[in-house]
């Protein structure tokens, strides 16, 4: 279970504006998890600039553009076998992301 990619501990880092006030940190079980926190982050902020929109569609180009529209965004994952945190950047994020909304896709998690 230690080398298990799905059971690391992933906080992560965000502010979306320059203003620092707007810093945030939101953790999850498992980096998959964090990965839907972020689509999740991004679904809602669609609702809000579309609130009569039933059904939310959108592609990872557009993902990508809200990822890098945040002023800043990075990961922290738990790797057990260093007992530590090892940091992350957006790049990681959005290859992460990419990954997990395609295996969505095709049905499995």
């Amino acid at each position: 279970m230690a080398n298990n990619h799905n059971s690391r501990h992933t906080i992560i880092l965000l502010q979306n504006s320059p203003n620092r006030a707007t810093r945030t940190f939101m953790d999850y079980d498992s980096v998959g998890q964090a990965m839907d926190g972020i689509c999740g982050l991004y679904e809602r902020k669609l609702k809000e600039i579309n609130p009569s929109l039933r059904n939310l569609s959108y592609d990872i180009a557009d993902l990508y553009n809200f990822i890098d529209g945040l002023a800043d965004l990075s990961a922290l994952v738990y790797e057990h076998s260093l007992s530590a945190y090892l940091p992350y950047d957006r790049q990681w994020i959005k290859q992460k992301a990419f990954n997990h909304l395609k295996r969505l896709a095709n049905g499995g998690r």
